[in-house]
């Protein structure tokens, strides 16, 4: 696979001025979707995405590679959550070939990728290390997981790094603010259209499906509710499948401040904060207030980094705590007890209240209606983003809109399509737990769910 040279970024100046407020100040800013610079960045045959998933083990769910894929990179325009102009990146990877289903019309995912720290994510870099293997780039995992399972057998997918990572001008990310992520998408999907309308033999079809994962599931199901309710006359969903996200945000809130902290916390958790801080205002007037020391001295401006987070704890930036998870409050924790204290009251759970998409406060039911057909994903063992608190509560939400949404629990064979399909699924998750052995809760979240839960999202596609 060829891998994406820093030369093929290279940003019109010109561009670049409009996008940060140069030039003249009476310039009206370019459109949202403005093309800044689009490039074919590489291809990966069908051979190649075989080796892959082969090597990977997950062939079984992927299948084998139907298609060539074309490696397509676009900068487009697009708004922060305050309206004003930025730039921001989207992979769009296109099937290829002489296959009925590699060319011509084709089916649209629009994918969310998960939660990442590191700033230079870009999830069209799918190349590696011809020594090691490794790959080059932290979103190059995701990003040959969607291809393989979705690219290789027809699907064309956009998937945007969103605001604040890659090559975006926005100095930090609007972390799981729902309407802010859906802008970046919509604006993502429809640069991505653009771009294909002239240079791909490939064209989108009048099919579009949503998904996403983690971080993404929250995007995925946020993005489908502002295209129905904001983008009607410009695009139809088909439907949309989010997988392992935390739609109930304040449930989710309330747990971890209630002592039920969630394997990772010490790194989502000012992820979320300094997102609604800078979107909302309310969170503080004094970070001192919310961090304890040393860490307020930087927290601001923590993530997105492409330093590590070894190096981060070494540079006390972090608490010294591999599992990111146990000492978010208390002595030497990331966060005051203060914080936790006044949560009940605070402006930062009314930000989670605002960007809760299917969940409950208290005894307010917090729900949209589709208006298109939604299914989850996920597994009931995840210690990460609770399945108890995000998923079956969600689907009781939208069970009092009248609309039955189908929650697939890895952990539940009943749960999941009948036949030999539901089988193969449910057998192959608990031999993939069974294998990962004593490493299965730190795997179970970002590497075990995944592929299972993307396998089922593409059946439940195919029947649509």
């Amino acid at each position: 696979m060829n891998r994406i040279h820093a030369g093929v970024l290279t940003i019109v100046a010109s561009a670049v001025l409009a996008a940060c407020g140069g030039g003249d100040d009476d310039d009206e800013p370019p459109a949202r979707a403005t093309i800044v610079t689009a490039q074919l960045a590489g291809q990966a045959t069908a051979a190649q995405i075989d080796q892959g998933t082969a090597a990977s083990g997950i062939q079984p769910l992927t299948g084998a590679a139907a298609c060539d894929v074309d490696i397509r990179y676009v900068l487009y325009m697009t708004r922060d959550p305050a309206g004003k102009p930025a730039t921001a990146s989207t992979a769009v990877f296109v099937p290829s070939g002489t296959a009925a289903q590699c060319s011509g019309n084709r089916p649209v995912v629009l994918y969310a990728h998960g939660t990442t720290t590191t700033k230079s994510y870009n999830i069209a870099d799918i190349s590696r290390d011809t020594t090691t293997g490794a790959f080059n780039n932290a979103g190059g995992s995701e990003g040959s997981l969607i291809v393989a399972m979705y690219a290789a057998q027809g699907y064309i997918v956009v998937a945007p790094n969103y605001l604040g990572y890659d090559k975006s001008s926005l100095s930090w990310h609007p972390y799981l603010n729902a309407d802010g992520q859906a802008v970046d998408m919509v604006d993502g999907l429809r640069a991505a259209k653009a771009h294909l309308t002239t240079t791909s033999g490939s064209k989108p079809s009048d099919k579009l499906f949503i998904t996403g994962y983690s971080q993404g599931g929250h995007v995925a199901m946020a993005t489908h509710r502002a295209l129905e309710r904001d983008y009607g006359g410009e695009f139809t969903v088909t439907a949309s499948a989010p997988m392992s996200g935390p739609y109930n945000m304040v449930g989710m809130g309330d747990a971890v401040t209630a002592g039920q902290v969630n394997a990772g916390a010490i790194i989502f958790t000012p992820l979320v904060i300094n997102s609604y801080q800078r979107s909302y205002s309310n969170v503080y007037t004094d970070i001192n207030d919310v961090y304890q020391e040393p860490y307020a001295a930087t927290a601001e401006t923590l993530f997105p980094t492409d330093d590590s987070l070894s190096d981060l704890i070494a540079a006390g930036k972090l608490p010294n705590d591999p599992t990111f998870t146990n000492m978010l409050f208390g002595p030497g924790g990331l966060l005051t007890d203060e914080f936790r204290d006044s949560y009940e009251g605070s402006g930062y759970r009314k930000d989670l209240v605002t960007n809760t998409l299917a969940g409950v406060d208290g005894t307010t039911t917090i729900v949209w209606k589709p208006q298109h057909p939604v299914a989850l994903c996920g597994g009931a063992g995840d210690p990460t983003v609770f399945w108890a608190v995000n998923a079956p509560v969600a689907q009781q939400a939208f069970a009092t809109q009248q609309v039955q949404v189908p929650a697939f629990n890895l952990e539940d064979r009943a749960s999941l399509p009948a036949g030999v399909a539901g089988d193969q699924i449910y057998g192959g998750f608990q031999q993939a737990k069974q294998a990962a052995g004593a490493n299965v809760t730190a795997q179970y979240h970002g590497t075990l769910v995944p592929p299972f839960c993307n396998a089922l999202v593409r059946g439940f596609f195919s029947a649509l």
